[in-house]
C-alpha cells in the first residue's frame, strides 16, 4: 500500500471522489459539496490556518486502487486547552474500505505529522473548525443525516477502536417530531415569557443582516465564553464571511433573536436540512445546473431542519428564555411545511439539555456520534472529557 499527501489537482480530485465511491448504493449517505470541504482546507477560507495547519492524504492499494483518506490539523488555540491534558491535534474527514492495515497506515501517516507538529494526542474524527458541524463517529442511528452531521459505515468504529482511539465523549442527537404537540405545561409557560413587556422576539433579516451579526457575535461570545473553556472567539469580520457565503442557503425565519429592551440576550440559529437537497445533486459539484437545484428543491424539497446553536447569554439563563425562542423557531419550521427538526448535538457531560430533551414527549434520540482519542504517550492516564475545567473556571 502507498500512502499519497494530497498536493496536486489529480490528488485533490481522489480525495475528493472517495466517498461518492464508497457510499454510492447506500441510500442513507449524501454527497457534500466539494466547494465547502475544499473551503476547509484552504488558508484563505479558513481562519485555523492562522495559528495552524492541515495536511491531507489518500492510500491506494497494490494496484492502484485508492482505498482511504484522511485529513489531519492542529490549531495552537485549541490545542493546548487547559482541559486537554497534553498538546492535541486532530483528524478527520477519514474514509477508508473495511481494511485495518489501510486503516492503521493512514492513522499512523496522520500521528507521524502530528508528532512533527508538537503534539501530544489526537482527536477525531473532528473538523478543522467549529464543532457543530463534521464533528464525530456514528455508531448509532444510521439513518438519513442532517446537513453538518457526519455519516460513515457502522465498521468504522472497530477501525478506530482495534487502533486503540478511546472515547473521549459521546454526542446524542434528538429528532422532534413536529407534528406531535409538546408539553402543555412548558409551553403555556414559554408563552408566558414571550409576553413579558421587556422582551422581545425577532427574526433575521437580509435587509438589515450587519445588525443581527454584531447580535450574533455578542451573544456567541458571551454564551460560549461562560460554558465551555475551548471556545474559540469570533469577531463580526468572519461571521460575516461566513454569513455571506451560505445566506443562499437560509431561512430568514428560522433564525430567532430573543432581546431584553434593545439588548440581545439569546438566540437560536436553525437551518433548513440541506442535505435534502444536496441529495438531489450530482457529485457534490457547485455548477449552474446544481445552483438552479438548490434554489428550486430549497422551496418545494425540504421537510427538515436542524438547529445548529442556541444559547442565552448567563445573566439570562434562568429566567426562561429558551422556551419562547425554541417556539418561535418551531413555529416558523411549522410555517414552512417542516415536520422533523434534528437539535444540535448535546455531549454525554451535559446532564441538564439531556435530561431536558428525553422529557419532551415528542423528541426523541435518535443518533449517537462519539468524539475519540489518542495519547500518543500510551502509559499516560486517559481521561474522558466532563467540561468540569470550564465550570470550575466559572466559579
Amino acid at each position: 500500500m502507498q500512502v499519497i499527501e494530497v498536493n496536486s489537482k489529480k490528488t485533490h480530485k481522489e480525495f475528493l471522489n472517495l466517498p461518492k465511491k464508497l457510499y454510492k448504493n447506500d441510500s442513507a449517505w449524501t454527497c457534500l459539496l466539494d466547494a465547502e470541504i475544499e473551503g476547509i482546507f484552504d488558508p484563505k477560507q479558513n481562519g485555523c490556518f492562522k495559528n495552524g495547519d492541515a495536511c491531507r492524504w489518500i492510500i491506494k492499494n497494490n494496484e492502484g486502487k485508492i482505498i482511504g483518506r484522511i485529513a489531519t490539523f492542529y490549531d495552537m488555540q485549541k490545542a493546548n486547552l487547559p482541559s486537554h491534558g497534553q498538546t492535541t491535534g486532530g483528524i478527520g474527514f477519514f474514509e477508508c474500505t473495511n481494511n485495518q492495515a489501510a486503516a492503521n497506515l493512514l492513522l499512523d501517516t496522520g500521528k507521524a505529522w502530528l508528532v512533527s507538529k508538537g503534539m501530544k494526542a489526537m482527536d477525531g474524527p473532528i473538523n478543522f473548525g467549529e464543532n457543530y458541524i463534521h464533528w464525530g463517529m456514528l455508531v448509532d442511528g444510521f439513518t438519513h443525516q442532517a446537513y453538518g452531521m457526519p455519516y460513515n459505515f457502522p465498521y468504522y468504529k472497530e477501525l478506530f477502536e482495534n487502533y486503540g482511539f478511546k472515547t473521549y465523549f459521546e454526542q446524542y442527537s434528538y429528532h422532534v417530531d413536529l407534528t406531535a404537540p409538546f408539553p402543555e405545561r412548558q409551553e403555556k409557560f414559554a408563552r408566558y415569557v414571550m409576553r413579558k413587556p421587556n422582551y422581545k422576539w425577532d427574526h433575521l433579516r437580509f435587509s438589515n443582516y450587519k445588525k443581527y451579526i454584531k447580535d450574533i457575535v455578542t451573544i456567541y461570545n458571551a454564551v460560549w465564553a461562560d460554558f465551555h473553556e475551548d471556545y474559540t472567539p469570533i469577531t463580526y469580520k468572519e461571521f460575516e464571511k461566513v454569513f455571506i457565503e451560505v445566506k443562499p442557503m437560509l431561512n430568514e425565519d428560522f433564525i430567532v433573536f430573543a432581546y431584553d429592551e434593545d439588548k440581545p440576550i439569546g438566540m437560536i440559529i436553525c437551518f433548513p436540512d440541506l442535505n435534502q437537497v444536496f441529495k438531489k445533486l450530482k457529485n457534490g459539484k457547485l455548477n449552474v445546473v446544481n445552483k438552479l437545484k438548490i434554489l428550486y428543491h430549497k422551496k418545494h424539497s425540504i421537510t427538515r431542519s436542524r438547529q445548529l446553536l442556541s444559547g442565552v447569554i448567563p445573566e439570562y439563563q434562568k429566567a426562561g428564555i429558551i422556551g419562547p425562542l425554541f417556539l418561535n423557531m418551531v413555529d416558523a419550521c411549522k410555517k414552512h411545511a417542516v415536520t422533523e427538526l434534528e437539535m444540535s448535538w448535546v455531549g454525554d457531560y451535559n446532564e441538564t439539555v439531556n435530561k431536558m430533551y428525553t422529557q419532551l414527549d415528542n423528541t426523541t434520540k435518535a443518533k449517537t456520534h462519539i468524539t475519540y482519542r489518542y495519547l500518543f504517550d500510551r502509559e499516560k492516564e486517559f481521561v474522558r472529557f466532563t467540561n468540569e475545567y470550564a465550570t470550575k473556571s466559572k466559579r
